[in-house]
């Protein structure tokens, strides 16, 4: 953490213990740096993103996410996902539809980008499985779970309405 951070819900590391730059995050919910919580969570961890990953068939994602509406399914990229401006998830009425992106690299937003969820869509349906790391633009807002397998940044001004979940 490198500034002033407020987290609504509970933080941890394993098998470090500590989160560099602590002081300045106002946590509202549990720390729990290398406990037992966390050492469960990583092994959940790693099923989730197998899980993830093996989902399929798969819609193919060509082009920048921004200015698409996309309908519940499993969205793939061998590469990288970018998102520039706004995605709009439709799960036309169906509060228990699922989104599935996978990338095989990266995972960028741009500045002040966004996920919008209409009819129904909700944040825990929405799944971001990424093949090394993340990182959400400055003053974006992001809707649903990253997944990473290396790191996840998240920059200056970001609303997360989900988690963010690295592996390694």
């Amino acid at each position: 953490n490198t500034g002033p951070t407020t987290v609504n819900g509970d933080v941890g590391t394993f098998p470090t213990t500590t989160v560099t730059g602590a002081g300045s995050m106002t946590i509202n919910g549990t720390n729990h740096g290398g406990d037992g919580v966390t050492q469960q969570a990583q092994t959940d961890l790693v099923t989730a993103y197998n899980n993830a990953a093996a989902q399929g068939p798969t819609n193919p994602i060509v082009a920048d996410l921004g200015g698409q509406s996309l309908s519940p399914g499993v969205y793939n990229s061998a590469s990288s996902i970018g998102l520039t401006g706004a995605l709009t998830l439709n799960a036309g009425g169906d509060p228990n539809a699922v989104f599935v992106f996978q990338a095989g690299s990266a995972l960028t937003t741009a500045s002040a980008s966004s996920v919008v969820l209409v009819n129904g869509a909700q944040s825990c349906n929405v799944f971001w499985q990424i093949g090394s790391s993340a990182t959400l633009g400055t003053g974006s807002t992001f809707r649903g779970t990253v997944i990473a397998l290396q790191s996840i940044t998240v920059t200056t001004g970001v609303t997360v309405d989900g988690r963010v979940l690295a592996r390694n």
